[in-house]
This record gives C-alpha cells, structure tokens and sequence, in this order.
C-alpha cells in the first residue's frame, strides 16, 4: 500500500512540474501573417 502511495506522489509532483513548465512554454502558436490571393470567377 505504501508502494502505490508513493507512486501517487511522483505522478502527481510529476504532473505539476509538467503543468508549470507548458504554462511557461505553452504558446507555441505560430506567428500569424496576412496572405492576399487574387481570384477569378468564372461568372455565366
């Protein structure tokens, strides 16, 4: 029982280790730009 209690521990010390580091790095988004692209319609 003291075996899986520990275990408990590490995942969840773990786990929040984890989740400050994504806070810090988390915007990984990329950078955003403006495309432009003429198009012609086939009007009947």
């Amino acid at each position: 029982m003291r075996h899986i209690f520990k275990l408990l521990v590490v995942l969840v010390v773990l786990g929040g280790i984890g989740l400050v580091g994504f806070a810090y790095v988390g915007d990984l988004s990329p950078d955003q730009s403006l495309t432009t692209q003429p198009v012609t319609l086939d009007v009947q």
